[in-house]
């Protein structure tokens, strides 16, 4: 079962499967293709983490974020602001578009090393559908032409991407054709070299020397010197499933196994999906969650991090005795912040998510990205890469826990989720969405394990969203259910959507699979059944003998 957020990305994870492949073959040629046809989502220089559950039951997270180069220093930026709003802003938007706001990208480096340490196919065959697409082309969305209408000003500002993405000065429209014939030869020049074609070669030492004369940080030492980071992922409980997540410098694993711990006590099935008493429950978790977030939102290389104590059931015991069943209330954190630290960066939400399970338990959940849309917003001239813009999720004011410095790791929301039942795989999910990532993936777990949601039921349903201001209600919520809240407290937004597109595969206990796909990107789900053919005695009357 291969399920991403584009039809071109799941049919290239099939092909693989179908090739022999497994599924980190398959997740690992999604997310090339991705590239193609998800742009303004992921790339090759960007960064993200992979959790995979090998198939004698190991779990791996890969860690493949970014980090500042070595000449980034704590002072790289001048901020506009001390004070929110405008607080991660700073002079000209050097941190947020332009080469400035590239940080060293591990993407690459991450798909090509989950591929050679676990799986079974070459790497020139995991390229080769990105390849024909990026060389063929392929028919545009009204998603990816919305997101190129919402940019055009920026790129129209950078003369590479513009050509791409702003033909005749317009915004490619929903069914144009997309060709990108120089990101296809760059994808070509990997299969023949690996990644040590970005992290040391030719193609990298043309990149670094391009954003270098724009001004930019990265240099090819930078490059040269990235390594993955290889950590063990944080384990938690909910209602007798075990939970499984990403640990920091993500907060995803954390944050959902704080909440589910501070949940579980309360009869959330009895109260019913979408009811004014569960959506008030699961508002205070999400507060409680981000109140708590800034001592686990930095890279532990830097900053200790108390994961023990914010995963613990006696702490949330600790935190839902102070919950009011019946008013909003403000939260503090309950836990020591990292000396400086400041308001929760401005992490985008535009990412991309792949989830895929082979049938011989071999299962990957891998959030990657390049961070805003179409990252930097600009295009490394001659190959068609869109570098990443994660030099805006670090403070840009000195002496903070999140202030730059060479070669510390970006934070992110990412929580790419696997669920065990009885040391068995129960659920696979996960989704893009920046801040509001953990608490969808709390939500589904919510909706599967209490409110007996099929998987596709879960990624769809209407979610909620807060970290401690406004509370951000999709509206396909219950009106007299929002209006509870409002009267509890709350100060209800009603917004079009929470996050982005999920997608994940649930297991049946006779082996079964079942993927899904929801309505906020252009996710499906492609799945494989059957499988060869048996031997028949009137074609072959007899075994195979033996030279």
């Amino acid at each position: 079962m291969v399920v991403t957020n584009h039809p071109l990305a799941s049919a290239a994870g099939a092909e693989m499967l179908a090739a022999g492949g497994n599924a980190i073959d398959a997740a690992v040629a999604a997310l090339f293709t991705l590239s193609v046809v998800e742009p303004m989502m992921v790339g090759i220089f960007g960064g993200g983490i992979a959790h995979l559950r090998l198939a004698d039951g190991r779990h791996r997270i890969i860690d493949g974020l970014s980090c500042a180069p070595g000449a980034a220093r704590a002072d790289s930026y001048r901020p506009v602001s001390d004070r929110m709003p405008d607080y991660m802003e700073t002079e000209d938007r050097e941190n947020a578009v332009g080469a400035k706001s590239v940080a060293v990208p591990g993407n690459l480096l991450g798909w090509c090393e989950a591929a050679r340490r676990h799986g079974s196919l070459p790497l020139a065959d995991l390229l080769e559908p990105a390849i024909r697409h990026a060389r063929r082309g392929f028919r545009i969305t009204g998603y990816l032409s919305g997101c190129i209408a919402e940019c055009a000003a920026d790129l129209a500002a950078d003369a590479e991407i513009a050509r791409h993405f702003l033909p005749g000065g317009k915004p490619l429209a929903a069914g144009d054709r997309l060709v990108s014939a120089a990101y296809a030869d760059t994808l070509a020049t990997i299969a023949r070299q690996g990644p040590a074609a970005l992290h040391g070669g030719d193609l990298g030492r043309h990149a670094a020397e391009a954003l270098a004369r724009r001004g930019g940080l990265l240099a090819l030492d930078d490059l040269e010197g990235y390594s993955l980071v290889d950590r063990e992922p944080v384990r938690g409980s909910y209602r007798g499933l075990e939970v499984i997540g990403p640990p920091p410098p993500s907060a995803g694993g954390v944050h959902v196994l704080q909440m589910l711990n501070i949940l579980e006590a309360f009869d959330l099935r009895g109260m019913g999906f979408g009811s004014p008493q569960a959506m008030h429950l699961l508002a205070e978790a999400l507060k409680i969650a981000f109140a708590d977030r800034a001592a686990a939102t930095a890279d532990p290389a830097f900053v200790d991090v108390p994961v023990a104590r914010l995963v613990s059931k006696d702490y949330a015991a600790e935190r839902r005795a102070l919950l009011d069943r019946a008013r909003a209330r403000d939260w503090q954190a309950g836990v020591a912040a990292p000396a400086g630290s400041g308001p929760l960066p401005r992490e985008s939400a535009n990412t991309t998510h792949v989830s895929v399970a082979d049938r011989d338990g071999n299962i990957v959940s891998s959030t990657q990205t390049i961070n805003s849309l179409f990252g930097a917003r600009i295009m490394i001239p001659g190959t068609g890469i869109i570098p990443n813009n994660y030099m805006y999720l670090f403070d840009p004011h000195p002496g903070k826990a999140l202030s730059i410095a060479p070669g510390k790791r970006v934070t992110t929301s990412t929580a790419p989720t696997i669920v065990l039942r009885d040391g068995h795989p129960r659920y696979v999910l996960g989704l893009p969405g920046g801040l509001r990532i953990f608490g969808s993936v709390m939500q589904a777990l919510v909706n599967l394990i209490d409110h007996g949601m099929t998987m596709q039921q879960a990624v769809e349903a209407p979610r909620l969203w807060t970290q401690g201001q406004e509370l951000e209600a999709e509206e396909g919520l219950p009106k007299a259910g929002r209006e509870a809240l409002r009267a509890m407290g709350h100060p209800l937004m009603v917004v079009p959507h929470v996050a982005g597109g999920m997608n994940g595969i649930e297991f049946g206990e006779d082996g079964s699979m079942t993927g899904a796909a929801c309505w906020r990107a252009d996710g499906t789900a492609i799945g494989l059944g059957g499988g060869t053919a048996r031997p028949d005695t009137r074609f072959w009357p007899e075994a195979p003998r033996k030279p």
